[in-house]
């Protein structure tokens, strides 16, 4: 499909030619030239290549004013196109849990790679094939393909993976239903394929895909008590919760959490427990309840202090204190603790490092939200952090990551009038297409 963008080359020239400045020094002297003229603004690179790349055609009057100033040229001798109709505003629907607002930067951004990563599964198996004899190497497989799962989703979310898991989640499938192994070997690939099923359906929830998600963990939850596995089990029970917790039922997510905990009581892993601990916590934070949300939020701290275990399933990997900190910080935020909720927020992006780029981004855009509802509103730091949340795109590729930045710019709409949130608001549209 053609770029339907129009590149402003003239713009381009005057900032390389004239000024000779790259991009940010560029916006830095936009910002000089908008004080002395008394306009505040809160230019940014990613706002002049925006411009440059034909993203936004015509800036607002403010930059506009601040541009001829500074250049001496009008806005048409900029490049700018005066006369562009507005696109029809998006239908205010909701799809699958996600906001129809978010379909133009998902249609575009979630395409993108989404073929390259079909063949990432190393279930490759022939779906007219009969299957034959199942081994420990086909068994290895199927781990292989949950961890493949996991690696990319962390990097790069959901979207580019789902139809190829649910491909090999057939494939094992078939393998369990039609090949023949020994009983140990079926036990084996029975528990193998209950985490493939987790994996699947953590692609269909970042998918916004709720009741998908929910099929399949329950599917993993039949298959860990037939293979009778309690960590198998204890997982499903975990992501159930975090679903119900999503989905708007704190009961629920209490309940599963609660199960979790009790399945894996005797399993010798602190930090399971610690983890199905933090999900009760924020079962008990949506459900307004400060006293129980603290009590287990504690008892997360207390689990996860007594270190790693032998017993660890390799699936907790993803349980850092990054995440610790990242998941007390959505509790607090859920009991209406907005500046708690950012500091956490924070911390869980800057212990992620450089892992984890789909969380980092979500977090990330929490820190925006929590800026923006705080009772003493920071809305130059919202828009900060919201704008490190849209460098994120296109490289992560989730439902949730869209849903969560359509949430920022709701929390930001009250702020406006600020320069720097203005400016934001405008980048956001410009990149995701959305009016």
């Amino acid at each position: 499909m053609a770029d339907p963008r129009i590149h402003n080359a003239q713009l381009r020239a005057v900032r390389e030619g004239e000024f000779q400045m790259s991009r940010q020094e560029f916006a830095n002297l936009i910002i000089e030239t908008g004080a002395q003229m008394g306009e505040a603004v809160g230019c940014t690179s990613r706002l002049v290549a925006a411009w440059e790349d034909g993203e936004v055609r015509l800036p607002r009057a403010v930059y506009r004013r601040v541009l001829t100033k500074l250049t001496g040229r009008p806005p048409a001798d900029l490049g700018f196109q005066l006369n562009t109709p507005a696109p029809p505003a998006e239908p205010a629907t909701t799809v699958h849990g996600t906001s129809e607002a978010v379909a133009p930067v998902r249609r575009a951004f979630l395409a993108d790679g989404a073929s390259a990563a079909l063949s990432l599964l190393p279930l490759g198996a022939d779906p007219e094939k009969t299957p034959g004899r199942i081994g420990a190497g086909d068994v290895r497989a199927v781990d292989r393909a949950v961890t493949t799962i996991f690696t990319h989703d962390h990097d790069h979310g959901s979207a580019a993976l789902r139809r190829a898991a649910s491909r090999a989640l057939h494939t094992a499938y078939q393998w369990l239903q039609e090949g023949t192994y020994t009983d140990r070997t079926g036990t084996r690939l029975r528990s193998a394929t209950g985490h493939l099923s987790i994996a699947a359906g953590w692609l269909s929830y970042d998918s916004g895909r709720a009741a998908d998600a929910r099929s399949l963990y329950g599917e993993a939850l039949a298959a860990a008590r037939i293979a009778d596995d309690p960590s198998l089990e204890a997982h499903a029970f975990g992501c159930l919760s975090l679903l119900a917790k999503a989905s708007g039922r704190p009961r629920e997510a209490i309940s599963a959490a609660q199960g979790a905990q009790a399945v894996v009581r005797t399993y010798g892993s602190p930090r399971l427990l610690s983890l199905f601990a933090m999900r009760e916590a924020g079962g008990w934070a949506l459900l307004g309840d400060a006293s129980a949300a603290d009590k287990a939020i504690v008892q997360t701290h207390r689990l996860y202090a007594k270190g790693p275990s032998d017993a660890d399933p390799a699936w907790l990997e993803f349980f850092t204190p990054a995440e610790l900190a990242g998941l007390e910080a959505l509790a607090r935020a859920d009991l209406g603790q907005h500046q708690r909720a950012a500091a956490g927020a924070e911390q869980a992006v800057l212990l992620h490092g450089d892992t984890f780029a789909r969380n980092r981004a979500l977090y990330t855009a929490d820190v925006a939200i929590q800026h923006a509802l705080r009772d003493r509103p920071e809305p130059e730091a919202a828009a900060e952090a919201a704008g490190r949340v849209l460098a994120y795109l296109p490289q992560v590729r989730s439902d949730r990551l869209l849903q969560q930045l359509h949430n920022v710019e709701s929390a930001l709409q009250r702020h406006a009038a600020v320069p720097a949130v203005a400016d934001w608001l405008e980048e956001y549209r410009a990149t995701t297409g959305v009016r």
